[in-house]
């Protein structure tokens, strides 16, 4: 430890930052159905999700590695300039699509900002595109695939097993067992998000010799980091929750339940591969394929759209401003010391602007909301509805 300089010390807590910005980004990956369909109280539901983050950091550190030791090369001359940039691209990144309340990747917005001020930083030769393809693209375009089939097929035998059941009954039922599977996503989500800060600070420490190559993450470095992402969590990513629980699909408690238990297959399963995948767009994928999956078989295609258009761009969008930052980092202790004022000036005046339409515990679920996705109508059928309705109009499938 006695080679942690104050740079170092700076990206150690620029990666926690990190890490808190994920837990608020992605607390609507377990809890959005939950909350829509009335099974968990919205502050019940991110403080179950806070504790079992923190729990699931403690499970694995096999995607941990892929980051330490997959992506990128640590024999390539990686250094602390070049991971302050990649974190600064992937903070801002994150903190745009959550203004805009798009459930975007936090991991990849990690990643892309990675490769980008590694190419920038030290050069192609630095970045291992085999494990990128088999480890992180493969499984971004397969994952949501993968949880809608499972979940379209487990909510048509949902509905086909309680067909004749009284929908009280059955809303009681499947509310209940919302509370396990959405508490299973957020165990899980801490088994594979929180192992991605804790990939990004063991590499940061392998680069200055702290660590030796191949080194697993420490206990103190497993810990802070389940904490910075149990913190995140807890505060609520409300505007991502309002678009992912009320924005997809109108989710009942059995497609809520499906959605849930798809994804956390998915997740877990990926997370003892050691697959770096994006829980954002496997629980996004789960409810999609529930709401298609339903009565109605119906989804705001309007919102689908916007998302999956994000989904593509997070990763080349966030290298272009990790590369740029790197550009900046390798000037010297000036481009460092700019670098770190447009992320704060950058994430405060995020902040800021948030505040013009405040979404939180109180309103999350509330009809009358003013949409935060800001997806203008699309006129349906003979005429356009009356009233405009959040995200996009209702289209069957």
């Amino acid at each position: 430890m006695e080679h942690i300089s104050f740079l170092v010390a700076v990206v150690i807590i620029t990666a926690l930052a990190f890490d808190f910005t994920n837990g608020f980004h992605d607390t609507a990956n377990a809890m959005a159905t939950s909350i829509a369909t009335g099974a968990l109280r919205p502050k019940v539901a991110v403080t179950i999700a806070a504790v079992l983050n923190f729990a699931g950091a403690f499970l694995s550190v096999k995607v941990a590695t892929t980051i330490s030791g997959g992506i990128v090369n640590e024999k390539a001359g990686i250094h602390p300039e070049i991971i302050f940039a990649a974190l600064a691209g992937a903070i801002l990144w994150n903190l745009l699509t959550w203004l805009r309340g798009l459930p975007s990747s936090s991991s990849h917005a990690l990643y892309g900002g990675l490769i980008g001020a590694t190419v920038v930083g030290v050069g192609v030769n630095g970045v291992n595109f085999d494990t990128v393809v088999s480890k992180i693209l493969i499984p971004a375009v397969a994952s949501p695939l993968v949880a809608g089939l499972a979940a379209w097929g487990a909510t048509k035998l949902a509905f086909a097993i309680t067909r004749r059941t009284k929908d009280e009954t059955v809303g009681k039922g499947f509310r209940t067992g919302q509370i396990f599977s959405s508490s299973l996503i957020s165990l899980a989500h801490g088994t594979n998000d929180a192992q991605k800060t804790m990939g990004i600070i063991t590499l940061t420490l392998v680069s200055v010799g702290a660590l030796p190559k191949g080194a697993l993450p420490p206990t103190w470095v497993i810990v802070s980091a389940g904490a910075a992402i149990a913190l995140g969590t807890y505060m609520g990513g409300w505007r991502i929750i309002r678009s992912m629980g009320k924005g997809l699909a109108d989710i009942t408690p059995r497609q809520g339940f499906a959605s849930e238990s798809a994804a956390a297959t998915v997740i877990l399963t990926s997370s003892h591969m050691g697959f770096g995948l994006s829980t954002t767009q496997v629980c996004s994928g789960g409810i999609m394929g529930a709401g298609l999956g339903g009565p109605k078989a119906e989804l705001r295609w309007g919102l689908v759209r916007r998302m999956v258009y994000t989904w593509g761009l997070t990763l080349p969008a966030a290298a272009t401003v990790g590369g740029l930052a790197a550009f900046l980092a390798e000037q010297g202790n000036w481009g460092v010391a700019l670098v770190g004022v447009v992320l704060v000036a950058g994430s405060g005046a995020m902040w800021v602007i948030s505040r013009r339409q405040p979404v939180g515990a109180d309103n999350v679920t509330a009809d009358d909301v003013t949409d935060v996705t800001d997806v203008t109508p699309v006129e349906v059928g003979p005429a356009a509805p009356a009233t405009p309705t959040p995200a996009s109009t209702t289209v069957a499938a």
